[in-house]
């Protein structure tokens, strides 16, 4: 999700679907994806010739510096597990000033990295594989998408120490993969720069690397045959009026699945939901982007929201499984209330994750 807790996603709702959304086998300590720096992301077999599943992942972002240290961090964890989970996301954040600007740097609301060792070590003592998915936001709250260095060369000199810091510690930690960026459209496009970027980070953490693009920026990444997985954060709006109707849901999904197992083949690469989500308020299918869609709350529609995703692309050979966006909030962090909020946690939709995952 394009940032900071408290900022509104500024992305524009479609009239209609713009057909542009983590991955591992759950049961086995087997890669789900290729080794590093091989050519194929789109076998669906593990070495012992048994079917990898889909990942089932939930996303567990960082506020504050400490906050993956917080006694709630454990608990959290443990709820996650409990859904059928298998796989964490954590969000460590850097920030920048303006979106021109030639650098970031972290600052209080950033994970530090004590924190972020604390984390995955938990993570793993509760049975969960790990993605580290570093962010850059804005300090004044403007949508990632935005950022546009004046300096190229030099922002993304300053993106590379970023990056392979979060590598580094990505290999330190054992964390099973790793997202070399998330949303940042105005800069995906520069695949000279990338490529660099993403031999960088091979040279630090050899375990399969994805890119969360945005559901309207896949399709113009240049860098994806660098990667071992495509990665999307798949907010697609599927209609224009609320709805808890599974059905107009999954028909609404049917243009995108087409069209995402269409840029699989073409690239070689199976496709992961590195985030997809719905806030617990009504029409939040009709912009699953954004924090503040209504005042109303709409349990039935995020749960709609939920079963129809999963009913749309489970079975589907290419697709490497979907990462929530988000696990509960951290106390006195959270600024929608989570009776409204992304959270699935004791809601309709934790009871169709426990459905899908076989912990129900």
């Amino acid at each position: 999700m394009s940032a900071k807790k408290r900022a509104v996603v500024a992305l524009a709702a479609a009239a209609a679907l713009f057909l542009a959304g983590c991955s591992s086998d759950d049961s086995s300590d087997a890669p789900a994806t290729p080794p590093a720096g091989t050519a194929s992301g789109g076998t669906s077999k593990r070495p012992d010739g048994r079917k990898e599943a889909p990942l089932k992942g939930i996303t567990l972002p960082a506020w504050n510096r400490k906050d993956y240290e917080k006694p709630e961090a454990k608990t959290y964890l443990r709820q996650i597990a409990a859904t059928g989970a298998r796989w964490v996301t954590f969000t460590p954040t850097w920030y920048q000033d303006k979106l021109t600007d030639s650098g970031m740097r972290p600052t209080d609301e950033t994970a530090d990295d004590d924190s972020l060792r604390h984390i995955v070590r938990l993570a793993h003592d509760a049975g969960l594989k790990t993605m580290i998915k570093p962010h850059v936001d804005l300090k004044g709250g403007e949508d990632r998408s935005g950022i546009r260095p004046a300096d190229p060369d030099a922002w993304f000199a300053a993106y590379e120490r970023f990056i392979t810091h979060y590598a580094d510690l990505a290999r330190e930690t054992g964390a099973e993969q790793f997202s070399v960026g998330t949303e940042l459209t105005g800069v995906s496009r520069d695949g000279d720069h990338w490529a660099k970027t993403v031999a960088a980070v091979r040279a630090h953490y050899k375990g399969p690397l994805t890119y969360a693009a945005n559901y309207d920026e896949y399709r113009d990444v240049a860098f994806w045959k660098s990667l071992d997985l495509i990665g999307i954060d798949a907010y697609w709006p599927l209609g224009d009026k609320p709805t808890a109707d599974v059905g107009r849901l999954r028909e609404a999904w049917q243009p995108v699945v087409k069209e995402l197992a269409a840029f699989s083949a073409a690239q070689g690469r199976k496709i992961l939901f590195t985030e997809a989500g719905y806030v617990s308020q009504k029409g939040s299918t009709t912009a699953p982007y954004s924090w503040t869609v209504s005042k109303s709350a709409g349990d039935a529609e995020q749960a709609a929201g939920y079963e129809a995703l999963l009913a749309s692309f489970e079975g589907q050979k290419w697709w490497a499984g979907v990462c929530w966006w988000m696990w509960d909030d951290w106390p006195d962090t959270g600024e929608t209330p989570k009776k409204l909020a992304y959270t699935p946690h004791g809601k309709p939709a934790e009871k169709v994750l426990r459905k899908w995952w076989g912990n129900g």
